[in-house]
């Protein structure tokens, strides 16, 4: 036996331990004196696992915006559908013109849809290059799935805050005084 601890030899000599509990306690003090622990994580090792954190973290924002794309297609389909199901048929020879895209576009209406259309009742909706009337509760429900597709609703309030031109800002330069005015 090597030379040991002397409060270990004196606990030997009174009995109160066993020889082989003495050398158990002995090789596990000399493996954590001379042993290796868990090695620490080398630079290579970390750029590794930072590499894994951000490819998930990549991987879950590319299935987020999968999902909401999904999302989104699907809220158009089920617009498309509903304006499809709910279209009014248009009959007339009167010509309703309105802006659509910065351009004028017309539809062929009679009396009484061009009324419905100018009191609100009645919103037109553009499904791929045409244009469709649609009643007021039909457009509510195609305005929550796809905003983009009502082109005209005149039972909407306007705009309060109507955008204004470059030139506006430059012809408030020129403001006559108030008492100057005649």
């Amino acid at each position: 036996m090597a030379k040991g601890n002397p409060l270990q030899e004196q606990l030997l000599k009174a009995g109160l331990v066993k020889k082989s509990k003495l050398a158990e306690v002995a090789r596990e003090q000399n493996k954590a004196r001379h042993g290796k622990g868990p090695a620490a994580p080398n630079d290579i090792q970390r750029d590794a696992e930072r590499a894994r954190a951000e490819k998930a973290e990549r991987d879950r924002a590319l299935e987020a915006e999968r999902k909401a794309q999904a999302r989104s297609a699907e809220l158009r389909a089920q617009a498309r559908q509903i304006v499809a199901d709910r279209k009014v048929p248009r009959s007339g020879e009167l010509e309703y013109r309105f802006t659509a895209d910065g351009a004028i576009r017309t539809v062929l209406v009679n009396d009484d849809l061009k009324k419905k259309l100018a009191a609100g009742a009645l919103v037109i909706a553009r499904v791929d290059d045409r244009y469709e009337l649609l009643p007021r509760v039909a457009a509510d429900k195609v305005r929550e799935r796809d905003a983009g597709m009502i082109v005209l609703d005149h039972g909407q309030p306007a705009d309060a805050a109507a955008p204004t031109s470059e030139d506006d800002d430059y012809y408030a330069q020129f403001k006559v005084p108030d008492d100057l005015m005649w």
